[in-house]
Parts: C-alpha cells; structure tokens; sequence
C-alpha cells in the first residue's frame, strides 16, 4: 500500500486547509488510518486518526475542537480537516496507516504506524 497526500499550503492564522490521503490499494476494515505532524527542530506529533470499519476517532488535545478527520471507503482515502489554524500548527503533514491493530484502540504511537505517506508541508503564517 502506497499513500499519497496532498492539500498542504500556505494559509493565514485563522483559515482553513483539508488535507487528503489516498491509499493505492483498499483499506481493510481492521485498520487505523490518520495523520502525525513534525514541526521543524521537534518530534513527531500524532495528530488523529480513525477506525476504518466504524469510523471512531482520537486527536490530540491541541487539535480537538479545531480538527476532524473522515473518509471515503470508495476512494480508500481519509482526511484531515482543519480549521482556526494557529502558526503552531505549522508542520510537514504524514499520512499513516496500522495495518494489523488486533481490535486494539487506536495508538498515539508512530512506532505502530506501519505506512507512511510522503508528507505535506502546511504553513501558517501570523
């Protein structure tokens, strides 16, 4: 499985960007499927992801509330939604996939991300 993002940009403090993911094969039902940033000089920072076969979602704090991801079964793609945008939240933008979860809840780890996409820059000016 190959993921492609896109929709990163330059935006003002304050807009809006929906970044997209597709996937280059189906997405089983049993994965996890969301989006970790790295904000240059820090670590990498899971940001959401969701449960493909319900739908249920977990963010990180700094994103609740401004954040939603979704997807699109027939497209194998999830997205990441992001409104009220804040220059901290500017960041290079993965796209991630758990492949074998095991009915466990979804991990804020990027060791149990086993696919990532290539990134999107997201910038957001002051």
């Amino acid at each position: 499985v190959q993921l492609q993002a896109s929709g990163g940009g330059l935006v003002q403090a304050g807009g809006s960007l929906r970044l997209s993911c597709a996937a280059s094969t189906p997405i089983l039902s049993n994965y996890h499927m969301g989006w970790f940033r790295q904000a240059p000089g820090k670590e990498r920072e899971f940001v959401g992801a969701l449960t493909w076969r319900e739908g249920r979602t977990l963010y990180t704090d700094s994103v609740k509330g401004r954040a939603t991801i979704s997807r699109d079964n027939a497209k194998n793609s999830v997205y990441l939604q992001m409104n009220s945008l804040k220059p901290e939240d500017t960041a290079v933008y993965y796209c991630v996939v758990r492949q074998n979860p095991s009915r466990t809840p979804i991990s804020t780890s990027g060791a149990l991300f086993d696919l990532w996409g290539q990134g999107t820059q997201v910038t957001v000016s002051s």
